[in-house]
């Protein structure tokens, strides 16, 4: 059985310079140690506190706690702010697909309003606080692809990692500039073809998020738990990122029946997936 979340990932690691004092003397101690924390360690502090009594949705304090990157020398470094994360998920509870009664045996009616009364406090004296890493339950949102070139894929099978991180993987990596003009270039091309559909407005939220961090910064596509549910053959064979970006191409070629039908063939494999989450 896995131990991951069935859940892809976008993270965004940033140059140590773009980190102000004292938390880039932080990192940078930080990045030295001999292990580093893992996906699987923040996803086992978080099962923890949810099945604490009373189950807790956040932690106390904010994780000190972060994945990093080399990039041509430079160290990036995409902090985990679990706390953050974790307040912002349970204001998504209402798009869980689970009866509700369910859902308060899990996270009772009276956490889930304490910690959004937290949340809310928190959030008015730190108004511009914004997550690096975007998860996704089940799935990846097609707006994510459009940010990578299927050169940038790194498959990994099971047993072909470090020590203690030998399961399979499957992630892009894109310089923030790269993934900013394909984020600009898309957009464009949808809001030609489709000017009030909702791609548009995914493209221009996932964009608006990007503009937030360092021109330096490396962007992540990671697959995660979502490998779990992908035979290795299927999974071997995913070329979801060159499918979205011939898509886009079509509709700036004016092909609008071509980019629907990639993109409606695209969806349907996704959602085969997606369903497997009602599976016993």
């Amino acid at each position: 059985m896995p131990k991951v979340p069935y859940a892809a990932y976008l993270r965004v690691y940033e140059p140590l310079a773009a980190f102000p004092e004292p938390e880039r003397a932080h990192w940078a101690e930080y990045a030295r140690r001999e292990r580093l924390p893992t996906a699987q360690d923040e996803v086992a502090g978080a099962l923890a506190g949810l099945l604490s009594v009373p189950p807790r949705v956040a932690p106390a304090r904010e994780s000190a706690d972060a994945f990093v990157a080399w990039v041509d020398g430079v160290l990036c470094v995409c902090p985990w702010r679990t706390r953050l994360r974790s307040w912002q998920a349970l204001a998504e509870v209402g798009h869980w697909l689970m009866p509700e009664s369910v859902l308060d045996a899990a996270l009772p009616p009276g956490v889930r309003r304490r910690a959004a009364d937290e949340y809310a406090a928190w959030r008015e004296r730190n108004p511009d606080a914004r997550p690096w890493i975007r998860s996704a339950l089940w799935h990846v949102p097609v707006r994510w692809f459009a940010l990578f070139s299927d050169e940038e894929r790194i498959l990994r099978k099971a047993g072909d990692g470090p020590a203690g991180d030998a399961g399979p993987s499957l992630i892009y990596r894109a310089p923030m500039v790269q993934a900013r003009r394909r984020v600009a270039r898309g957009l464009r091309a949808v809001r030609e073809a489709m000017p009030h559909g909702p791609l548009g407005e995914a493209l221009t939220d996932v964009g608006r998020w990007l503009e937030e961090f360092h021109p330096r910064s490396l962007v992540e596509l990671d697959y995660g738990g979502l490998i779990y549910t992908i035979p290795e053959d299927q999974l071997a064979e995913d070329r979801s990122v060159a499918e979205v970006t011939e898509g886009l191409a079509a509709l700036a070629a004016g092909d609008v029946e071509r980019a629907g039908r990639l993109y409606e063939e695209l969806t349907d494999r996704w959602m085969s997936i997606r369903e497997r989450q009602f599976a016993n």
